[in-house]
């Protein structure tokens, strides 16, 4: 496949289509201490066809202090007990900054049409195929649910519940994957293509049963909502419920069995189950923090301390404790300090308004991260690369020779 297409807008539209499609693809890769993914393997191909022409843009603020907290951590797995396990991750975080500055030059020679079609047209792919493999992987149970720790094609049997993981390992991290579409298709529900995008999100969603998943879901709507018109609020409404009534009519008609009576169900587990035993491995993550204050346990040490006291190698299934157990009260400071950049550059060049899928999908992804550890994430770096873009190309039109600013033209969009 050639790679080399800057002259060529179909090819652009292809491979970025493709990247992003790639990287969905979490379960399918090459475990080697960490794993290979495929579009890691896509990276590679795409820097030696265009080494000559590719180039290193400059950094955002944000990009900075991201950096930065990332050498915080690596530097804490410099003194950890497990210091294999902080090695390994050196090796991801290397590995993962490295595919990052690939995809910012594939992102950043993009127009924005370009980009947002591309994340249209890799939602839609993404929901479609992850259905398609839940219902083999039903059909291939003989839709019996019987079963937990079960996983079929696309489709995790948890305690009774099949919860979809479709092209994923996890259904809690499926929506965390699909929250960068749903932000779009929700702020963009201007077609038909992206309103049937949305339904699919939707679906998708609500079959992972993932409670942490659904609270964030219903979040970002009320945040999208609170920023619009009370007749587009409506419509906003009105689009949700027939949206739920047709998963209703399919999933009770044609797959045969009560999706609302089990999401009763698992609300009702929330009481019982403490979160899937989240609570106590919080409580261990700060007793961790509290015995090693300013440069935690070390990276990626939090399992392995949790194994040898407790007997499992649970993550902390938060990211904000996961990093203040791993590299202490210094990492922390450098994590929230970039995340509190990402607020301050999205509202600085109004992208929270002109581009509100940015805003949306970076709040959602924020909400997740309490009930989820993603120190490292494919898809919260891919979605990092495209802010950082659309942040260059606000750039450059401020530095161009016609002055314009957000204030004299609100309509104004990123070319």
């Amino acid at each position: 496949m050639d790679f080399n297409l800057s002259q060529s807008l179909p090819g652009r539209k292809f491979i970025l289509f493709l990247l992003i499609v790639l990287v969905t693809m979490g379960k399918y890769n090459i475990y080697v201490g960490f794993a290979i993914k495929p579009y890691m393997i896509f990276c590679l191909l795409y820097l030696l066809i265009n080494l000559i022409s590719f180039r290193f843009y400059e950094f955002q603020l944000f990009e900075i202090f991201f950096f930065l907290f990332f050498f915080i951590y690596m530097y804490s797995g410099a003194f950890a007990l497990y210091s294999v396990s902080s090695f390994r991750v050196v090796f991801g975080i290397v590995l993962y900054m490295c595919c990052y500055l690939i995809i910012k030059d594939v992102i950043s020679r993009s127009k924005d049409s370009i980009i947002e079609g591309a994340i249209a047209n890799a939602g839609i792919v993404f929901n479609i195929v992850s259905i398609i493999l839940y219902v083999i992987g039903l059909k291939m149970q003989n839709f019996i649910l019987n079963g937990d720790g079960i996983t079929s094609v696309g489709v995790l049997l948890d305690r009774g519940y099949p919860r979809l993981i479709g092209l994923l390992q996890d259904p809690n991290f499926f929506v965390f994957y699909n929250t960068l579409f749903v932000a779009y298709f929700l702020t963009n529900r201007d077609s038909w293509k992206n309103k049937f995008g949305l339904m699919l999100c939707l679906t998708t969603t609500i079959l992972t049963f993932s409670r942490g998943g659904m609270v964030g879901l219903i979040l970002m709507f009320c945040i999208y909502a609170a920023f619009n018109k009370p007749l587009e609020q409506l419509k906003l409404l009105g689009g949700v419920i027939v949206s739920l009534a047709v998963m209703a009519y399919i999933a009770i008609a044609q797959l045969k069995f009560d999706v609302l009576g089990m999401l009763e169900s698992r609300v009702e587990d929330f009481s019982s189950d403490g979160g899937s035993g989240r609570f106590e491995l919080w409580s261990r993550a700060w007793e961790y923090f509290s015995t090693h204050l300013a440069m935690g346990v070390g990276a990626y040490n939090f399992a392995e301390y949790n194994l040898f006291h407790y007997g499992d190698n649970h993550t902390v299934h938060n990211t904000y404790l996961d990093v203040l157990s791993d590299s202490g009260i210094i990492g922390v400071f450098f994590y929230l300090l970039f995340i509190l950049l990402v607020f301050v550059q999205l509202f600085q060049s109004q992208l929270y308004r002109t581009k509100p899928y940015l805003f949306i999908a970076f709040t959602g992804f924020l909400l997740q991260m309490v009930s989820l550890s993603l120190v490292l994430n494919d898809m919260f770096f891919l979605y990092l690369a495209i802010l950082s873009a659309y942040l260059q190309k606000v750039e450059v039109r401020y530095s161009s020779d016609r002055p314009v600013t957000y204030k004299q033209d609100k309509s104004l969009s990123i070319t």
